[in-house]
């Protein structure tokens, strides 16, 4: 009996030995890469990049981003009061075009009319004209997105995804809610708010909302995998693959 409980004792603490220097060489593993824990780092999305980056990088992500406080806020305004023309005063857009229109072209008719009577300089007006470059590099983005949104509607469609087809019915099902609230132009304007709000937040507390993001991901995994295991693994589901013609 002394024998066993000795070789007993032997083995326990073996393997607590080895557990300390295999814990102990982890620790040194972890000490020497840092970039291997920053690159372990939750990012909201998958996010690899900065959010400057994500957002293109430049000028519209300065925009965004409130790198030029004025511009931001003279954008934002201005959003603001076309919406308030549009919503509140119940103000037509073909009227606010053709008013305005009418507006600027006699004022400066008569500008350059009187000019020459008052002995002052005409007003320059620049000519204008649309570039063709970012014309076509929008309608290649869009393109590019309207293409990617057909395919994955393609693949729900043939029953190949079906937690992709829970997530679209979802989201449709929160769009058609917050439609019925309120028109275009008002979800417009609110999309447009928390494109000019959201970003610029998420940048400032970037580590607190991906570290709560972390922890509400693994709670919707988790439910999701009983989900998946009491109610969508007995649902029937049509063809993978396509049949290959002979």
């Amino acid at each position: 009996m002394a024998d066993h409980e000795e070789s007993l004792l032997e083995k326990i603490t073996e393997k607590l030995h080895g557990h300390d220097s295999s814990s102990s060489d982890s620790d040194d593993e972890k000490k020497s890469s840092p970039s291997s824990l920053k690159s372990k780092v939750y990012r909201i999305f998958g996010r690899e990049k900065p959010v400057h980056k994500v957002f293109g990088g430049g000028k519209p992500a300065d925009l965004f981003l409130w790198r030029n406080k004025k511009i931001s806020a003279g954008v934002l305004g201005g959003a603001t009061a076309i919406w308030v023309l549009f919503e509140l005063l119940n103000y037509h857009l073909l009227t606010l075009v053709c008013h305005s229109l009418i507006l600027s072209l006699a004022v400066l008719f008569l500008w350059s009319n009187a000019s020459t009577f008052i002995n002052k300089s005409s007003p320059r007006i620049p000519e204008v004209h649309i570039p063709e470059d970012p014309v076509l590099q929008f309608a290649s983005a869009l393109r590019i997105e309207i293409n990617r949104s057909l395919k994955v509607l393609r693949e729900i469609a043939l029953g190949k995804d079906l937690k992709m087809l829970l997530s679209v019915i979802a989201g449709l099902w929160i769009l058609s809610i917050i439609g019925s609230c309120c028109n275009f132009l008002t979800l417009f304007y609110i999309a447009f708010v928390m494109l000019h709000t959201v970003p610029v937040l998420y940048e400032k507390y970037e580590d607190k909302v991906d570290a709560f993001s972390e922890k509400a991901m693994i709670e919707i995994k988790k439910h999701y995998a009983v989900f998946d295991a009491q109610v969508l693994s007995k649902i029937p589901r049509g063809p993978l693959k396509d049949k290959k013609k002979a």
